[in-house]
């Protein structure tokens, strides 16, 4: 074996002098570099013998010998490869790329201009139309394999022109990515960018192609771009890209310019397309169009006098040296050379097929096929979605199920609207409302203690978050406890009418007796002020002084300071009679176990005392805090959601109890259920929602 290596290496040794002399004799210019030297046959022995994988370093060490076949195809081409298929620079210094190009006045200043296209369009055909007086610069094939890698670089000393000759799109590559990246990088460094199309009619992928372009430009290029010319002192406008210009050849059908209109133009048909695509041109400086119909041979004419007025337009883009041109492309590709995924094309059938219903709260989409609701499936996606206070899309499980393997949603249950007595609602205040399994049976009461209740998720459910699909709501519901509420406060008041006394009145006054500390007198003994000796109506508030206990009025319990004798630490109402200048001491203070009932009690009396408040204040001053958090605040509320008509003294704002949009009372008369809402029964609604 490493026979026939060595004597293999012994022909390619000789094979490259032979050809090292030619190409020295045609080309004297020619970097000796250029030819790399083989190895001698006992260091390829010693890799052989240090290496595991020996075939694969010897091609590694030939790999520069692809450049030798180029010239040995082509020896009388004058492009050379600039960028390879792998977007490694074949330059190394703008010195050798002045060299190669042939431009001897390194002061000399010059344009930059590229060409791109799908593959088999005659980019590089065009190229030496257009430039080099029709000599062929660029390699041209018939063959079906491209003939054009990478990209290729020539000089047109006449016209001061660099043109960079690029790969064409569409083509087979399991580098796909790879070539699109390299390509934007050269798009980048133009001043010209010609995109060459030999169809019938415009293809998208044209749209596509040049949309990524100017995307790239304005995200990714300008910042480097601006660093390097800034660096090298080049008074350079970077605000605007390059100029492009769409060649478009067709045999049968009309160009765009074929009928030449006063109100639109080529290029503004063409901008309004990319409109309606939704891509963008946004980054190139000037976008315009050339069509040739033809049904023989190509005449370049058109094309080349639409290039010859942007070379001589400087407004935007200036004439740079050279060396500017290569630095500046040199540092595009050192930084957008990393490793990237070359994704091949492929349909995308998920798009295709899926279900195109998303989730309201997250945006994610329905995994299952189209049709599946007709089937009777419900929406499905995996992903776990996030919680947004407007849609509540959120639902209990019961924890002690969850636990034996069993997932059970279950829901807190409120007071019925339908329950006539005042004592009912009283219930709900004093209870709260309950949370019950099917399994097992009462797990949560909001209102089980007389302090300290904790939340239904501290121990008794788990809380899980929901997608929202339009159409399916199955949640906990809305708190929205307050306001019905004040739905029902005429209700309420008619009851209480009824009755000739406030209920809560005495509700609380049985209560209080229950609680209050031993010295306290009895609220029943209490028929007139301690101090001033007025008489107290029959539901007439009275007041204790916490350090004597006596009943007074308003006005001659006001003060407050702390009594650390009876229990209480903080400042709590006293007589006038019991209030002292300068406050007692808290560090002789007793802890009484009767005040500390009283205290926890207080909390369950200002629950009934908000009741009986709330059949006094008008509605009005309550409703900011008792509209649920899915409603349309009241000053954010124009105009009717449905009609658009501003709202007034005539025209009320009122609220759908499905969306919680602000609607009149002409475009909300229908009622139905809202159970996701939390509304068990016939409420508002809006047209929209019936």
């Amino acid at each position: 074996m490493l026979t026939q290596i060595n004597n293999t290496i012994l022909g390619v040794r000789k094979m490259q002098n032979t050809l090292a002399k030619s190409v020295a004799q045609k080309y004297p210019n020619t970097n000796p570099s250029i030819l790399v030297s083989i190895e001698s046959p006992s260091i390829i022995q010693e890799n052989i013998e240090n290496a595991s994988t020996n075939t694969n370093n010897i091609v590694d060490k030939m790999e520069s010998l692809n450049i030798l076949e180029e010239l040995e195809a082509h020896p009388d081409m004058p492009s050379f490869l600039l960028l390879d298929a792998n977007e490694k620079l074949k330059v190394q210094s703008p010195e050798e790329f002045l060299r190669k190009l042939k431009i001897k006045d390194f002061n000399e200043k010059v344009k930059v201009v590229s060409i791109f296209g799908n593959t088999g369009e005659g980019k590089s055909h065009t190229l030496n139309k257009v430039f080099f007086k029709g000599k062929e610069v660029f390699k041209t094939s018939a063959d079906q394999k491209s003939c054009t890698l990478g990209v290729w670089a020539a000089y047109d000393h006449n016209l001061k022109v660099i043109c960079l000759d690029t790969e064409g799109l569409l083509g087979i590559t399991e580098k796909e990515s790879q070539r699109t990246r390299l390509l934007l990088k050269v798009l980048a460094v133009s001043d010209i960018v010609i995109y060459k199309t030999r169809a019938e009619r415009l293809q998208s992928d044209m749209y596509m192609f040049l949309d990524g372009a100017s995307k790239a430009y304005n995200g990714h290029f300008r910042e480097p771009l601006h660093k390097v010319w800034k660096f090298e002192s080049e008074n350079i406008p970077v605000a605007l890209g390059p100029s492009v210009i769409i060649f478009h050849e067709t045999k049968h059908t009309n160009t765009l310019d074929s009928c030449p209109s006063v109100e639109e133009s080529p290029e503004d048909i063409l901008r309004a397309r990319f409109s309606e695509l939704g891509r963008e041109c946004s980054a190139f400086s000037s976008l315009k169009y050339v069509g040739i119909q033809t049904s023989g041979e190509t005449c370049y004419k058109k094309i080349e006098n639409a290039i010859h007025l942007e070379l001589e337009n400087t407004k935007v883009r200036s004439k740079r040296s050279p060396r500017i041109i290569f630095l500046t492309l040199k540092g595009l590709n050192d930084k957008f050379s990393s490793q990237i995924r070359n994704i091949p094309p492929q349909l995308h059938l998920k798009e295709y097929f899926s279900c195109q219903v998303r989730c309201q709260s997250c945006n994610e989409g329905c995994t299952l096929s189209m049709g599946h609701r007709e089937e009777g499936e419900s929406h499905q996606n995996s992903i776990r979605c996030k919680f947004q206070h407007q849609y509540q899309n959120c639902v209990y499980l019961c924890k002690q199920c969850f636990k034996n393997g069993r997932r059970v949603i279950v829901k807190p249950s409120y007071q019925s609207i339908t329950e006539k007595s005042w004592s009912s609602y009283f219930s709900y205040v004093w209870s709260g409302y309950i949370i019950e399994c099917k399994n097992c049976g009462e797990i949560y009461r909001s209102r089980q203690h007389w302090y300290g209740n904790k939340s239904p998720e501290d121990g008794a459910v788990l809380v899980e978050y929901v997608h929202v699909w339009p159409g399916e709501r199955n949640f906990i519901g809305s708190n929205n406890s307050i306001q019905k509420v004040l739905d029902s406060v005429t209700y309420f008041s008619d009851v209480v009418a009824n009755v000739g006394s406030q209920p809560t009145q005495a509700v609380k006054t049985f209560i209080t007796d229950k609680i209050n500390p031993s010295y306290w007198r009895l609220d029943r003994d209490i028929t007139e002020c301690h101090k001033c000796k007025k008489k107290f109506p029959p539901t007439a508030t009275k007041h204790h002084c916490r350090a004597c206990g006596e009943g007074f009025c308003d006005k001659c319990s006001a003060k407050s300071q702390p009594v650390p004798s009876r229990g209480w630490r903080e400042s709590v109402r006293v007589c006038d009679n019991c209030y002292q200048e300068s406050p007692p001491s808290l560090s002789h203070s007793v802890e009484d176990t009767e005040v500390t009932i009283r205290k926890y009690g207080e909390t369950a009396i200002n629950s009934i005392t908000a009741v009986a408040s709330a059949l006094k204040i008008p509605t009005d001053m309550l409703k900011d805090h008792a509209r649920p958090s899915y409603w349309t605040p009241d000053n954010e509320c124009i105009e009717c959601e449905c009609c658009k008509l501003p709202f007034d003294d005539d025209r009320r704002l009122h609220h759908c109890r499905e969306c919680g949009k602000g609607v009149c009372d002409e475009c909300s008369r229908n009622r139905k259920d809202v159970p996701f809402r939390g509304w068990n029964y016939p409420v508002r609604i809006c047209k929209n929602c019936s």
